[in-house]
């Protein structure tokens, strides 16, 4: 082949590969492809570059046409890129833009979400929300910070092993009570003598506890005294004083609830609650208002037995503090009791007696808690009035 012939050949062969070459990157730059624009803006593009990347789902589907600065301080970066047209139908209006590296060390490329179905189209210029970047000085920033709490955390554990060290050889050596136990082989044994002498001490207490709880048991479901306490609305007497207080406080009452007994009750002489409903206003009250304390206070009228009336009265009040407590939601610590026994003010409805809830603003001095026994609280020993303020008049 003559000279010329091999020229023209390495000419030719030469400019098919710079075509192909122009064709492959025109192709991954979409210079011969139908494209349209997405701006996003971003408050730093973390090296970002022109002619970088754009993937969408992880496939490269454009690139970045030109990054411009804002024309003044406030403003964002404005990142300018080319899509191609296979995208349109998987961008939306809702897609997130968010500029990620290859890697850890790696180049940056702009990734585009996918958009939700419902959402409207992106159109040719429209500017989609972003995420700030990943900043590496920021992570490594946490990652020091993390190394240094690791680090305290070594030293205190070294510190806390040097401490047993210690704390062991002390022991090993004999020192302190422990050190004295696992050395001194009497001095254990009357120590473990001694605790299982008062081990069958608390064996045998326990045991006398028991056997007085289920006696106790016995005699309330007794045939002669079942009836006496389950007839009035209770089982055990000893309740009526857990939530109970000596007296009415000094001052006025921020709000007022009075029932007649015989609204409440079933019977004169009992405490089983007949029309609960009734004690709603006063539960919706202490549930949605601000207050300091509430009293539940029982009185009853002037006939019948003194002591029994008393019993009567506190079981009254105990049992519409349960029913309060149970239904509406407020701090049960906030609401006592108080049975007034007999009151000359308290006759209505033959006799029955009344129910009041006096509610007391925050700061009220709340009074102690009554001491004596449920029963023996007044020694009163005739059929007189026990002497106490009237609920319906508290004192200011």
């Amino acid at each position: 082949m003559s000279r010329a012939a091999r020229l023209g050949a390495f000419i030719v062969a030469t400019l098919a590969i710079l075509v192909i070459g122009v064709f492959i990157i025109g192709s991954k730059q979409y210079l011969f492809s139908s494209t349209y624009q997405l701006k996003a803006q971003f408050d730093n593009v973390a090296g970002l570059d022109a002619g970088g990347d754009v993937r969408v789902g992880g496939v490269h589907s454009g690139t970045v046409r030109s990054i411009v600065l804002p024309h003044k301080p406030g403003e964002k970066v404005t990142v300018i890129m080319d899509l191609g047209k296979s995208t349109h139908e998987i961008i939306k209006q809702d897609s997130v833009a968010t500029i990620e590296t290859e890697g850890l060390l790696g180049n940056q490329y702009l990734a585009i979400s996918f958009g939700s179905a419902g959402k409207a189209d992106v159109r040719d210029g429209d500017t989609i929300s972003s995420e700030p970047p990943l900043e590496m000085a920021d992570l490594l920033q946490k990652t020091s910070g993390i190394l240094d709490s690791s680090q305290q955390a070594i030293q205190n554990a070294t510190r806390a092993t040097a401490n047993l060290d210690s704390i062991s050889a002390k022991i090993n050596g004999g020192q302190g009570t422990v050190g004295a136990l696992v050395n001194d082989k009497q001095l254990y044994n009357n120590l473990a003598q001694t605790t299982s002498t008062m081990q069958d001490t608390m064996v045998q207490a326990q045991t006398g506890v028991t056997d007085f709880q289920e006696n106790m048991e016995a005699m309330k479901h007794n045939f002669f005294l079942r009836g006496y306490f389950k007839n009035r609305g209770y089982e055990d007497s000893a309740e009526l004083a857990q939530n109970e207080i000596e007296r009415l406080p000094q001052g006025t009452p921020i709000k007022e609830f009075t029932y007649t007994a015989k609204q409440l009750f079933d019977k004169q002489d009992s405490a089983k609650l007949k029309n609960q409903k009734s004690l709603n206003a006063g539960g919706e009250f202490l549930a949605n208002n601000q207050f300091g304390f509430a009293v539940v206070v029982a009185s009853a009228g002037m006939e019948g037995d003194t002591q029994k009336d008393l019993v009567l009265t506190e079981a009254r009040a105990m049992v519409v503090r349960e029913y309060l407590v149970e239904n509406f939601g407020f701090d049960d610590s906030q609401l006592k009791t108080l049975g007034m026994g007999k009151q000359t003010n308290a006759n209505s409805d033959a006799g029955w007696g009344t129910v009041q809830i006096f509610i007391y603003p925050a700061g009220t001095e709340i009074p102690p808690n009554k001491q004596t026994q449920v029963g023996v609280a007044s020694k009163t020993t005739s059929d007189q009035p026990v002497q106490a303020s009237a609920p319906a008049t508290p004192k200011p």
